[in-house]
């Protein structure tokens, strides 16, 4: 036998897990402005990509370390980029 959902009390679990992730999302937005995203909460790197802040991991086969400080860092411009011509090359690649 089902149990019938009361949609009032569905209503008020939806609104309280949205508020949980406004808050979330909130944060996280207000700590991208200072943090780089892919430096975690033990200053490792995650990024699958090349950053002049990365280290050596501390241990074999861990993340890379993040070296940029914290609010001091406008983080873009420490990433590695493609030239054109590598651009070109992986974009042509991943369409086959």
């Amino acid at each position: 036998m089902s149990q019938r959902i009361d949609p009032e009390a569905f209503k008020q679990r939806l609104d309280r897990i949205s508020e949980i992730f406004a808050g979330m999302v909130k944060h996280a937005d207000e700590q991208a402005q200072h943090r780089c995203p892919y430096k975690d909460r033990r200053d490792q790197c995650t990024a699958q990509f090349g950053c002049r802040n990365q280290r050596p991991a501390a241990q074999a086969g861990g993340l890379q370390a993040c070296a940029a400080p914290d609010g001091q860092l406008e983080y873009r411009s420490a990433w590695q980029t493609l030239g054109p011509e590598k651009a070109a090359a992986l974009r042509d690649q991943l369409r086959h």
